[in-house]
């Protein structure tokens, strides 16, 4: 493995600079940009969408959190096929399931349409999300060498998803106030199917043909304990966001403010670009198998926090503290993806984090919508904290099998591509 799991991983701005200007890395680089840019205000936006339309916000959790259960499942089931036939067919054909999807799942809830069908097509949508992160993050093994340049890659990966974070709720907040509030929801979806049918066909990705067939454990990248450890942390790392998510929008229309949610929750998406470019380059506790747990806790220890507030701007000084620590779990996750994950299964293996998170942010906002509904915003708050602090404990407990995972056979991942 090109990390070592007591690695500290530190980067500089020379390895990023290094990273983005490798031969072949320009395009699928800038068309991910715009793949990924709607992956925050999509959910949102059809969150906020469904919520004006039935005036609840637990069929509102529902809705969304049945999208993020297609994501889940969606995102592993792409990452198998990219990895065996490279990204172009898989991408393009999502792509265009997505087109179908979204317009169905808009027709519906401006129909009025029952709950049930609601969550049909939600579930519908997510699945066919196009699953640009992982083979863009996949693409970086194939473009450059282990070594500092990558991990500065693998960073930028989680930093730039951030920076879509802080874009995401604040733009989703203000289009649903445009005169037609389901903007939001198709203009996010457009902009992803432009973007991954861009990073598809550029020359990086699609030189990068169908892998040989190797026959690998059922389970493919989840396989390792080390895997299944990662998947834990990310599934608690979900379920915390997909509290708050939900919580948030409820105390801002409790406030008489609904219009400013999707800004507060940007709000922590600053402190979280901010802290984890400075945490690149320092990142602490120094293993990965402690990484983990202890960041994991400190999330859920600071979100318990807002339920302390009793006005927005409050609400949002604490949202700051507590977005400190999430790029820092994300760099983590990327950083332990490549120490336990079998060789081959690159993007697989981030199907798996990313079906992990999707589904701890499914539970959170289903869960998150009841407790709003029935015992207030605080007790959301307080929820989510402690399902962070418990999942970190159980994180903790396995901390042991964060170690380098068994090789499987694959191709090369070095593929020199020219502009």
């Amino acid at each position: 493995m090109s990390q070592s799991v007591h690695s500290e991983g530190r980067t500089t701005l020379a390895d990023y600079r290094a990273a983005l200007s490798a031969p072949g890395a320009r395009r699928p680089a800038l068309a991910s940009v715009l793949a990924r840019l709607p992956i925050a205000m999509v959910g949102i936006s059809a969150l906020l969408y469904v919520q004006r339309e039935t005036g609840s916000f637990a069929d509102a959790g529902l809705v969304s959190a049945s999208a993020l259960a297609g994501v889940a499942v969606g995102a592993v089931i792409q990452g198998r096929l990219i990895d065996r036939f490279g990204p172009t067919r898989p991408l393009l054909g999502v792509a265009a399931l997505l087109a179908v999807s979204m317009t169905a799942l808009a027709l519906a809830i401006e129909a009025h349409a029952t709950t049930f069908v609601l969550v049909a097509l939600a579930a519908a949508t997510g699945l066919s999300e196009p699953m640009v992160g992982s083979a863009s993050r996949a693409l970086w093994t194939r473009l450059l060498p282990a070594g500092q340049a990558r991990n500065a890659a693998f960073s930028y990966e989680a930093i730039s998803m951030e920076v879509f974070f802080i874009l995401g709720p604040g733009i989703a907040g203000l289009l649903v106030t445009a005169p037609w509030p389901g903007t939001g929801m198709v203009a996010g979806a457009a902009t992803m199917i432009i973007g991954a049918t861009l990073f598809a066909l550029s020359p990086a990705v699609r030189e990068w043909g169908p892998a040989p067939r190797a026959k690998g454990p059922l389970l493919g990248a989840l396989a390792g304990s080390g895997m299944r450890t990662l998947a834990l942390a990310a599934l608690g790392f979900g379920m915390v966001i997909g509290f708050v998510e939900v919580a948030v929008p409820a105390a801002a229309t409790e406030s008489g403010h609904a219009s400013v949610s999707g800004l507060l929750l940007s709000a922590w998406s600053l402190s979280s670009v901010a802290f984890g470019v400075a945490y690149s380059l320092r990142p602490w506790p120094r293993r990965l198998g402690l990484r983990l747990p202890v960041l994991l806790g400190g999330f859920g220890a600071l979100v318990a926090l807002l339920a302390l507030p009793s006005s927005l701007w409050a609400l949002a000084l604490l949202m700051l503290l507590a977005g400190a620590m999430i790029t820092p779990q994300s760099t983590t996750h990327s950083a332990a993806i490549e120490a336990v994950a079998p060789r081959g299964t690159a993007a697989e293996a981030f199907g798996w984090v990313l079906t992990a998170v999707t589904l701890g942010l499914s539970v959170g906002q289903s869960v998150s919508g009841y407790l709003v509904e029935h015992a207030g915003t605080g007790a959301a708050f307080l929820a989510a904290g402690v399902a962070g602090l418990a999942l970190a404990s159980v994180v903790w407990l396995l901390r042991g099998t964060v170690r380098p995972a068994a090789a499987a056979p694959e191709v090369p991942e070095l593929v020199t591509v020219g502009h």
